[in-house]
């Protein structure tokens, strides 16, 4: 699904560089190349506040913390997401209330949403999932109506751009309170272990978030609250540094990917391909298509035959897993996730990926195509 040794293979000099810095200055926790990546990722956001973390559910869930929501609290957030979204609501003894997604575009339907607010309703999560940016206009309007904080799960979507109405552009992660993001290794920016980030353009919470990631305290030994423990590897640090100056060049990447793909599977009305935003980029952390449910898993097993790796994000909607039924909330019908969880399928999307490699994924998809319907 990604080909991380060659794009390592295109970048070593810098990385090897990176790394030896790190183990020659022998400084591996919180070493200055934490703080050079911070300073260099927030100028790549436009100067929200970057506060590193051990991965992406801990920025989740330090995010919820610093936001001060007490038990019995409730979050929206979509039930068509990974777990860890939901999974940190939970945890905090907060109530997970899941809302459907547009059939289109995956992310929250601002429509439910805004039906299920009531007056315990402190935040929404809105996911901006496979790589573009949920409606952050209609969210963020719905949040200062109802006075609600609004965290942005950013994991798929770093580096992609938001365009308001009025002309306005931002970077996905920084237009709601705080936004969230992994660099799991098959990220858009990925590092070479776990890792993750907060972003904020509030300076009090900028600092309540670096408190409660460091145990709480506010100096050391001094602990004001109860926090965490949850940083950013300085080895890391230095390899997400290098690799921050090739991320707009890796989304271009894989956007062409996705172009080359629309334009193959146009003809196949069986397929519903990537629809974009028009009020964000796609930067295409999955391609992921729309299939009949009725093929779906056998299409899968065609590609298997002929070597093409393929994956399903996701096969279970949050609402019908075991670990949320006694815990979250939803008012309304979620069939649309439902549907989803049943008919999507991803194809392998990276930035390495030479058109021969495509031509073969391309052929295998149409082949299944031409001879099962």
């Amino acid at each position: 699904m990604v080909d991380l040794k060659d794009q390592y293979l295109r970048i070593q000099a810098e990385v090897d560089q990176a790394i030896r810095s790190v183990i020659s200055e022998a400084n591996f926790i919180n070493g200055p190349q934490v703080q050079s990546f911070a300073k260099n990722l927030s100028n790549y956001l436009g100067g929200a506040q970057v506060i590193p973390c051990a991965n992406g559910t801990d920025a989740l869930q330090i995010a919820l913390m610093a936001l001060g929501l007490k038990p019995g609290d409730e979050v929206i957030v979509p039930a068509f997401t990974y777990v860890a979204t939901a999974e940190v609501i939970g945890l905090l003894h907060l109530t997970p209330v899941l809302v459907d997604v547009e059939p289109d575009t995956f992310n929250l339907s601002i429509e439910q949403v805004e039906r299920s607010i009531t007056h315990k309703t402190k935040a929404i999560v809105p996911v901006h999932l496979f790589g573009q940016c949920a409606n952050m206009y209609a969210v963020m309007d719905l949040a200062q109506r109802h006075n609600l904080f609004v965290i942005e799960d950013t994991a798929q979507a770093l580096g992609a751009d938001y365009f308001f109405a009025d002309g306005r552009k931002q970077k996905a992660g920084t237009i709601g309170h705080i936004g969230c993001t992994s660099f799991f290794p098959s990220k858009n920016l990925g590092c070479y272990g776990d890792g993750g980030a907060l972003f904020t353009n509030n300076e009090q919470l900028a600092e309540t978030i670096r408190m409660i990631a460091n145990h709480g305290q506010v100096k050391k030994y001094v602990h004001k609250v109860l926090g965490v423990n949850s940083r950013l590897d300085t080895v890391q640090a230095a390899i997400l540094d290098v690799k921050l100056k090739h991320l707009d060049e890796y989304c271009q990447a894989r956007q062409g990917v996705a172009e080359y793909y629309d334009e193959a599977f146009r003809s196949i009305s069986a397929i519903q391909t990537p629809v974009r935003s028009p009020f964000s980029t796609h930067v295409f952390h999955q391609y992921t298509l729309v299939v009949p449910p009725t093929v779906r898993e056998a299409l899968k097993d065609y590609l298997q035959g002929k070597g093409i790796p393929s994956m399903i994000y996701y096969p279970i909607p949050l609402h019908q897993q075991e670990a949320f039924r006694s815990i979250s909330r939803c008012l309304e019908d979620l069939s649309g996730s439902e549907r989803l969880c049943a008919s999507v399928i991803s194809l392998p999307i990276h930035t390495e990926m030479t058109t021969e490699v495509q031509d073969k994924i391309i052929q295998g998809v149409t082949g299944f195509f031409k001879d099962k319907i």
